[in-house]
């Protein structure tokens, strides 16, 4: 008896386990069916869904989208726009590093071959290109009735290149042109048919001419056709140094402390925007009601502002470009007619990275972004924080006014400044100046409030003899300097905690006498 019991339970036990592995199987396959059926997802595969945001973001305009055959649906613009632009990123990417990693995603089976004999090539030969573009105006030609191929004309795309071969720099290329495109819908994303380079388009010249307040006349500053001479300061509040737009902003304190500046005979502010802090390329909204809350006070109290972008900003890189360009182009649109600003300053000190980071990429990064500033913006001026008067000669031709930072001996201050007006033919701001009240241990006593306020009385000497435009640093000593300022070091930042025309409880110096001329 016990054996038929036996033989039961182990047919049973067999069946059941019969069944259990049919089930799995039967749901294996049809996670394997669903795989196939959906196909894998690109974006993941090469990690562009990170990519686009972090990346590249060059600048997309559509300036036509009617069509005859079939009304374009927003929803599938924007998936044929970003399909578009990874197709460049892909191909980017495929140019810069030797790999057809993505082509098939992005490109038709014929377009592709080409880019693999391109890829091939450059690959056998050493050969690599660094590529970017910065801006894209598509105009929709053809939407097909069954919604599976678009055409459109992609009008004067910018790009820049830079070409090495055996890892050394070949040259460095500018291109402007215009593409026919042909994109068809394959497994649910579209892919390019065709690309077709063209001639540059012409736009027609905008006919509304902007009524900026400051304007540039010679040598001259102008405000509302007035000579204007700048009389100014950079400032930080006390307690939030190099943290203007932080968790202690406060409008009460600003208000106050732009009084003071106000009541000092000064007529302009420096101001610097962190790109990290403000959001990089997703400006942080906060951040800019901050701005604006600031910008207000100084309308109210009269005083211009020279606004210093990419404060702590150091990636000079050709694939973060269209990134600092939508950073830029977001702030300066929203302010492009805010009457307190005088100037958009577009780094502070650059050429401290020149060796680090390479002169040309540093150069090369602040002239492609003055356009972006200046067709977003072009009501207010443009100009360079350079921290000596040697290096302000770069893009002198691009600029508004050249502005440069001084801290030699003041002797010097009208050689270097006057050299520069000639030289240059624009005017001259001495952006930066001045002299820590420190004197101890870690500067052999070498400072001292007296000592400041004589310094400060020569510059206003020199200033008010020449009529020069100056900014001079800073409004208050500090409590706290951040270490990635001045260094960890007590001798580096006692230094600088040192340089106000007030102290750090924010009582009158010496030098406060000063202030201006």
């Amino acid at each position: 008896m016990s054996l038929i019991n036996n033989k039961n339970i182990y047919k049973t036990a067999f069946i059941l386990c019969f069944i259990l592995i049919s089930i799995f199987t039967l749901l294996g396959f049809a996670k394997v069916l669903d795989y196939l059926n959906t196909g894998a997802d690109r974006t993941t595969m090469l990690h562009l869904e990170t990519k686009s945001e972090e990346v590249y973001l060059p600048k997309v305009n559509w300036t036509k989208q009617s069509n005859p055959a079939r009304v374009m649906e927003k929803n599938t613009l924007g998936k044929i726009e970003q399909d578009y632009l990874f197709s460049w990123h892909v191909k980017n990417n495929a140019l810069a590093n030797n790999t057809t990693k993505g082509i098939a995603d992005y490109y038709t089976q014929n377009t592709r071959e080409n880019l693999y004999r391109t890829v091939a090539y450059n690959k056998a030969h050493q050969i690599s290109i660094e590529n970017t573009t910065l801006k894209h105006f598509p105009e929709l030609e053809f939407y097909s009735q069954d919604g599976q191929l678009v055409v459109f004309t992609d009008k004067n795309v910018i790009a820049f290149q830079k070409v090495y071969q055996n890892k050394q720099l070949i040259t460095t290329v500018q291109d402007t042109a215009t593409y026919r495109v042909m994109m068809l819908l394959e497994d649910g994303f579209w892919r390019v048919r065709h690309l077709l380079k063209m001639k540059p388009a012409v736009f027609a010249a905008d006919t509304l001419k902007p009524r900026p307040i400051y304007t540039i006349q010679k040598n001259t500053i102008l405000k509302n056709t007035i000579p204007f001479v700048i009389r100014g300061i950079n400032y930080y509040p006390r307690n939030s140094a190099w943290d203007t737009f932080g968790a202690l902003f406060q409008k009460d304190t600003i208000a106050k402390d732009l009084e003071i500046i106000k009541k000092a005979n000064l007529n302009t502010i420096r101001i610097f925007i962190p790109y990290q802090d403000f959001g990089k390329a997703t400006i942080d909204p906060e951040k800019m009601k901050k701005l604006k809350v600031f910008l207000d006070l100084a309308e109210t109290k009269k005083l211009a502002v020279v606004v210093t972008l990419f404060d702590f900003y150091s990636d000079y890189t050709l694939e973060s470009w269209t990134l600092t360009h939508r950073h830029a182009e977001q702030i300066v649109t929203a302010f492009k007619d805010h009457k307190a600003i005088l100037a958009w300053d577009l780094k502070n000190e650059p050429n401290l990275d020149f060796e680090n980071r390479d002169k040309d990429n540093v150069l090369n990064w602040l002239k492609h972004l003055i356009p972006v500033i200046k067709e977003s913006d072009p009501n207010h001026l443009i100009t360079i924080g350079w921290s000596n008067a040697i290096e302000a000669t770069n893009l002198a031709d691009q600029v508004d006014f050249i502005s440069y930072h001084f801290y030699t001996d003041p002797k010097q201050l009208e050689q270097q400044t006057n050299r520069l007006l000639k030289t240059t033919q624009k005017p001259v701001v001495i952006q930066e100046f001045g002299v820590p009240s420190y004197g101890g241990i870690w500067n052999l006593w070498e400072g001292s409030p007296k000592k400041q306020a004589r310094y400060h009385q020569k510059m206003q000497a020199y200033f008010k003899k020449n009529n020069y435009s100056f900014m001079s640093w800073t409004l208050y000593d500090f409590p706290q300097v951040p270490n990635q300022v001045a260094g960890k070091w007590p001798w580096q930042k006692i230094r600088q905690k040192k340089f106000g025309f007030l102290d750090d409880k924010g009582k009158p110096k010496p030098a406060f006498k000063y202030l201006s001329n």
